[in-house]
């Protein structure tokens, strides 16, 4: 049975579906209350993204795209699922890929759960998306050759193994990736969506104060900060004293380091009292006192209200 995208949505969304259906547009089930789809559902392409559906049936054939952003009930995907795009931004409990997933495009933002890939698989020299797959630890082998790979965010992952190609760009911002595969070199890098260089991705202990100061590309000037350090760029820095008290941990001081075409950095400098080391915390430019910087960040906007016994 072929039917109209809208007569479709409808029919699945009341339950009156018993038989196959073909769809040949777009078909919207955003918000779908139900767990579950039609077997033998057919459709260009299938938006179901913020819906309440724990899994997909084995039969289910997609042409073109298929988006299920947000779908937190979502456990499982058939095996053989393919489509040219398949976006599964946030579905925090899908742990596994399925065996023999076929696509071009895989957007997997935000999937923190995610960390088991299939024995096989495809992704058609596309773009294969990551970011933020917290506990992901590794890609696998039978991924050769991609567009694009964003992998910004995935703590876990030490390594990209050699064989993969990328003919664009791959995101290891905040990775724990320290170098590039033999069949990867030459790549461009971006960090966090900002194209840098391999010394600032991989070799920060390198970096100084001096050029990161130096630097007139706001946002890259920002990457080498984080990537040397608060702390170390701070005091290679020779930051200017706003004020200075003591807390729990011992002196502590904010300080503040003006940058060319951006807003000052300023920051409370202070040690923990249990470990005695010492940090650099960040906060709004507005500080003006160690006090109102530590009150800020507890969560209080009237520093006058924030009188801890003792501050950490």
């Amino acid at each position: 049975m072929i039917l109209a995208p809208e007569e479709a949505a409808q029919a699945i969304r009341s339950g009156r579906i018993s038989e196959p259906i073909r769809v040949a547009g777009r078909l919207d089930l955003k918000n779908f209350e139900g767990e579950n789809l039609p077997s033998a559902l057919h459709c260009y392409e299938l938006d179901a993204r913020d819906s309440k559906l724990t899994g997909l049936p084995d039969d289910l054939k997609i042409d073109s795209r298929l988006v299920l952003d947000n779908c937190n009930r979502l456990k499982s995907l058939p095996e053989g699922l393919s489509a040219g795009s398949i976006s599964l931004r946030n579905c925090s409990s899908i742990q596994a890929l399925p065996e023999r997933v076929s696509t071009w495009f895989l957007d997997m933002t935000g999937c923190s759960q995610f960390e088991t890939w299939p024995n096989a698989g495809t992704i058609h020299n596309g773009s294969l998306i990551l970011r933020n797959c917290t506990r992901l630890c590794q890609l696998p082998s039978w991924i050769e050759r991609l567009a694009h790979l964003d992998l910004a965010g995935c703590v876990a992952l030490r390594e990209i193994p050699d064989g993969l190609t990328v003919s664009s760009w791959v995101d290891v911002g905040g990775t724990g990736i320290s170098g590039l595969p033999p069949s990867m070199q030459g790549a461009s890098l971006r960090w966090r969506s900002v194209r840098v260089d391999e010394r600032i991705a991989f070799s920060p202990t390198q970096l100084t104060a001096k050029e990161v100061l130096a630097e007139k590309n706001a946002e890259v000037r920002r990457v080498m900060i984080e990537r040397m350090g608060y702390l170390r760029f701070s005091q290679e820095a020779r930051a200017k004293l706003l004020d200075q008290d003591r807390d729990g941990g011992g002196t502590r001081q904010l300080l503040s380091i003006d940058l060319e075409k951006d807003e000052p950095l300023v920051g409370l400098s202070c040690f923990c009292p249990s470990t005695g080391r010492q940090y650099f915390l960040r906060v709004p430019p507005k500080m003006k006192t160690c006090h109102q910087a530590a009150a800020w960040m507890a969560g209080f906007d009237d520093p006058s209200l924030y009188r801890p016994q003792i501050e950490t």
